[in-house]
């Protein structure tokens, strides 16, 4: 194939892909969801809740995520009660 034809064919895929595309999130109902992370962050500081990042060894997150749906709680709450028996352990 010549040059001309291959740069033809990729328009032809760009334009297909273009008129297929759906509206960009920003748009659509995530724009909601924005809306909702920043009335729970700002629900989370009133409570005192302060976001604590960690990198954890994955056997130990499935662990926590197993214990977390055995007690029926979310895992922030298993991860804060896990913690404070630790800290109460010392």
């Amino acid at each position: 194939m010549k040059r001309t034809e291959l740069a033809k064919l990729k328009g032809k895929k760009i334009d297909t892909s273009m008129s297929k595309a759906s509206t960009p999130g920003r748009f659509a109902k995530e724009a909601a969801a924005i809306l909702d992370r920043r009335e729970q962050r700002k629900r989370d500081q009133e409570l005192g809740l302060v976001p604590f990042a960690v990198k954890l060894d994955s056997e130990l997150v499935r662990k926590l995520h197993a214990l977390a749906q055995q007690r029926q709680l979310g895992l922030n709450d298993v991860v804060g009660e896990l913690l404070e028996i630790g800290l109460k352990a010392k």
